[in-house]
């Protein structure tokens, strides 16, 4: 290491690596998944708890810390004109099932901690503390101010941001270490489009319900549906039902109602292609089962499914960030109608307003009276590669790794997108768990490396002009 300083910093965490994965485990314990808001705790007790054990642990380890209503907090020291901040977040997105180790057991097991917030964003953010802490120790007299912000509400709303943005001032520098290695310098933009459709009533095969996921950006694990057969048609369902291929998809009658039951792969959904979504089964299940009378409803359904987005009309890539994806991530029956809502992430050289304007004209060509709402849109984050910002975390990556890899791209959505002078950050490495994944998981060596090049970026930006 060519820096005395950055070298001294890293020797410190090596030295602290029992307090951190101890800190850590402690951390992953908590359930931090949104509940019902509660006086100072705005997305539920659990997040309330998290935000309070690391505040407490910032005051611990002698930063200045301050709680924005529970939204969101942050931990800070140093002092000068410049800010540096490290954004992440405690919140974590639900479980689902088929989970081997405990989900909040922080279990080790063959070198890895196991549960959920591992990689996303539990793990980070406590290497991102520490690397924090190791600056603070060891170069007390900082020229820079150094914040540690704790979010509360990342993985559903934002909400925690939104409130940091009204009182908190711009970073000088800022990263969110919630993406991949060395930084992402774009992220595309996410939207969410809620569709819905009235039910086929009345006809051969009628749609009673369907439903299926937990959050708009997760694939869908596991969907159920009715239908109600009419007599007529009972003999071409059942010749359809003895050809069926799908093993992921099950069904049983009582009566003239068959229910449906499919399951499927769980994963991140800025990458559908990495699960394997249950309601896409089970809406191409009913499509290849209708009587030719009914079809039309269910194929057009099966076809907003796409996960480029060619159903919704929206298929589409810019030289930035490639091609657009979409992830069914709810799929609901209410008041009359179907209801699915996508979770569109879209290239950084579109806007919302032209994904919403190719979505209206494809609905309008259908039969079945598809209506769409824009329920979230947050605009796309770039930036060049010739940024100051940009070019210190290559070179920082490159000398603690040997490693020469290009800045990417992603459909996630990071802090980077809400906060100005922000960029995303790596997390994790090959062998480590995805986010949102069964059995998340984050090798120990990992975390320690992790907060290690943390600190030597968060050093340098506090040393840039």
């Amino acid at each position: 290491m060519s820096d005395p300083i950055v070298a001294k910093i890293q020797d410190w965490l090596r030295a602290h690596e029992q307090e951190l994965l101890d800190d850590t485990r402690e951390m992953l314990q908590i359930p931090s998944l949104e509940s019902e808001p509660l006086p100072n705790a705005p997305y539920g007790a659990e997040n309330r708890r998290a935000l309070d054990l690391a505040l407490s642990l910032a005051k611990k380890y002698g930063f200045k810390t301050t709680d924005l209503e529970g939204h969101i907090g942050y931990g800070e020291f140093g002092q000068g004109d410049k800010l540096i901040v490290s954004l992440g977040h405690l919140d974590v997105v639900p479980v689902g099932p088929g989970w081997k180790h405990a989900p909040f057991g922080a279990e080790i097991d063959g070198g890895y901690i196991y549960g959920r917030g591992t990689t996303d964003d539990k793990g980070p953010t406590m290497a991102s503390f520490y690397a924090m802490r190791a600056i603070k120790e060891c170069v007390p007299e900082i020229g820079a101010r150094m914040r540690q912000v704790f979010g509360c509400n990342e993985e559903s709303g934002f909400g925690c941001v939104a409130r940091y943005v009204q009182t908190e001032e711009p970073p000088t520098y800022g990263v969110a270490p919630d993406s991949g290695w060395p930084l992402y310098h774009a992220e595309k933009g996410i939207a969410n489009l809620e569709i819905s459709v009235p039910l086929n009533k009345g006809g051969e095969m009628e749609l009673l319900e369907i439903e299926g996921g937990q959050r708009p950006n997760i694939v869908i694990d596991s969907c159920s549906g009715k239908v109600r057969v009419a007599a007529g048609a009972l003999a071409h369902v059942d010749g359809k039902l003895a050809d069926a291929w799908d093993r992921n998809v099950t069904f049983a009658w009582e009566g003239d109602v068959l229910g449906i039951f499919a399951i499927g792969k769980a994963a991140h959904g800025s990458t559908p292609f990495e699960g394997d979504s249950a309601a896409i089964r089970l809406l191409r299940f009913l499509k290849e089962i209708s009587p030719l009378s009914s079809e039309p409803f269910f194929h057009e359904m099966f076809e907003l499914t796409h996960i480029g987005g060619a159903g919704l009309g929206i298929a589409g890539s810019d030289e930035p960030s490639k091609d657009l994806t979409s992830n069914l991530g709810i799929v609901n029956t209410a008041d009359g109608n179907v209801e699915l809502l996508f979770n569109i992430r879209y290239p950084v050289t579109w806007s919302g307003e032209k994904l919403q304007s190719l979505c209206n004209a494809q609905l309008a060509t259908l039969k079945s009276g598809f209506e769409l709402k824009v329920t979230r849109d947050s605009p796309p984050l770039y930036f060049p590669l010739d940024h100051p910002l940009v070019k210190t975390i290559v070179e920082v990556y490159e000398e603690e790794t040997g490693e020469h890899k290009a800045p990417g791209t992603m459909g996630g959505g990071t802090y980077a997108r809400a906060i100005p002078n922000t960029v995303s950050i790596g997390t994790c490495w090959e062998g480590d768990g995805n986010a949102h994944e069964t059995d998340e998981r984050l090798k120990i060596e990992n975390l320690f490396r992790a907060s290690r090049i943390y600190a030597h970026i968060l050093y340098r930006m506090s040393q840039m002009p």
